[in-house]
């Protein structure tokens, strides 16, 4: 089953548009002087109008990570399939759920994410994981915040303006996750202050005053090929379902090239030699741990130059060669839209009280008939395209030649 995206999940942020001019009413500082005011304002004491050429304001609510979420059904079918939106409320309303839990709404507990032009929108990301008073408040009106891995999965992939939104939450998430990382400066000790509607930080203390900018984890993810057996090397994590496969990866090293970190990191879990290496294309992953928010994922093909593998066992649980007909075999018994849809369905229970908490992160596994004796990760996955591309090589799709004899990045339109 190969899936043809846009743009990997997480990517083709709508609202990240070009850096707009300081003086631009919807730029960062612009939009965070007006904010202020806004802020100072209170509706039922003052008759104060507010700022002239003043956007209007979203702000998603973020608690332990998990965007607010809600969810509907456009259509009245039986079969019809739910669809999650982001939680976005106004600023009023903001401030409002989060008075009556106690809590004050500053300028700087918001950061800025973006804007909207044709609409004259600004968006903001707030952080409430210190008010658990928020969760039935918001609850009562069908809203509920959701791990953003289990968004991921109940994404339907073919609309873009889902697709967006996800890429929005992710944004958000490994902005306020750093935020939570940055708190005091790490070359002094002192309390650091967010600058710049949120997008940096700076250190408190006058005689240092570092600037700290939000932090990305570049990764190295790679299909490595047997060229003259027609074979890619899979590995499994300890951590992984039964029976799932998927790429090697690994963090780049200060002082190495991407090429570089990709013949190193296969050498270290598998003990395979490479040679050849070519660019596939990158991916944003937040839904890695707190501790790493925004991980970058660039992919690669590798070519091996020795077959016989090694596996560091601290590494991986194990390491094989899959004939490229093994691969497409199992590509074409998981029905990974079923799973969207079931998990789509779940969304839709949690934002309506019906279930909550619960971990949905794995449910693409989902197949009909007899299992495979394998699968790999979803089309939200960079692995998956990497996987996929190679599996699908040679065969007539479009914008894939027939007998192609290097993979091609064709089949996800970048």
């Amino acid at each position: 089953m190969s899936i043809n995206l846009n743009a990997h999940a997480f990517a083709g942020n709508p609202i990240r548009s070009k850096t707009l001019k300081a003086h631009d009413p919807l730029s960062p500082s612009s939009a965070f002087q007006s904010l202020k005011t806004h802020l100072l304002q209170n509706p039922e004491t003052t008759s104060l109008p507010p700022p002239p050429k003043s956007p209007l304001f979203k702000v998603l609510p973020f608690r332990k990570g998990r965007p607010l979420a809600s969810s509907s059904i456009t259509g009245n079918n039986d079969d019809d399939v739910p669809s999650w939106h982001l939680g976005w409320i106004s600023l009023p309303d903001c401030k409002y759920f989060l008075g009556k839990c106690g809590m004050d709404l500053t300028e700087d507990s918001l950061v800025y994410l973006g804007s909207k032009v044709e609409d004259d929108v600004v968006y903001w990301a707030v952080d409430v994981s210190g008010e658990s008073r928020l969760v039935p408040e918001l609850g009562n009106k069908q809203f509920c915040f959701v791990e953003l891995r289990t968004l991921m999965v109940a994404t339907d992939w073919s609309d873009s303006i889902a697709m967006g939104e996800l890429a929005i939450a992710g944004h958000a998430r490994a902005l306020l996750e750093w935020h939570n990382l940055s708190r005091f400066c790490g070359h002094c000790g002192e309390k650091t202050i967010p600058k710049e509607a949120g997008r940096r930080k700076q250190c408190s203390n006058e005689s240092c005053k570092k600037r700290i900018y939000p932090r990305v984890d570049p990764v190295v993810i790679m299909l490595v090929i047997d060229r003259e057996n027609d074979r890619a090397l899979l590995g499994r994590q300890s951590r992984f379902v039964p029976r799932m496969w998927s790429c090697l990866a690994g963090f780049i090293e200060p002082g190495e090239s991407l090429e570089e970190a990709v013949r190193r990191e296969t050498h270290e879990e598998a003990g395979i030699e490479v040679g050849e290496v070519v660019y596939h294309s990158s991916q944003p992953w937040p839904v890695g741990p707190s501790s790493i928010p925004c991980q970058l994922m660039v992919g690669f093909f590798a070519y091996a130059k020795s077959l016989e593998i090694n596996v560091d066992k601290e590494e991986l649980e194990d390491a094989q060669w899959h004939s490229r007909e093994d691969v497409r075999k199992a590509l074409a018994v998981a029905e990974y839209k079923k799973a969207q849809k079931t998990t789509a369905a779940k969304v839709d229970q949690m934002c309506k009280g019906v279930e909550k908490g619960q971990s949905l992160s794995a449910d693409f596994n989902v197949e009909s008939g007899e299992l495979a004796p394998m699968f790999f990760p979803g089309p939200f996955a960079i692995a998956h395209h990497l996987i996929s591309t190679w599996a699908n090589q040679d065969v007539p799709t479009d914008g894939v030649k027939a007998g192609s004899k290097q993979p091609s990045s064709s089949i996800l339109n970048l």
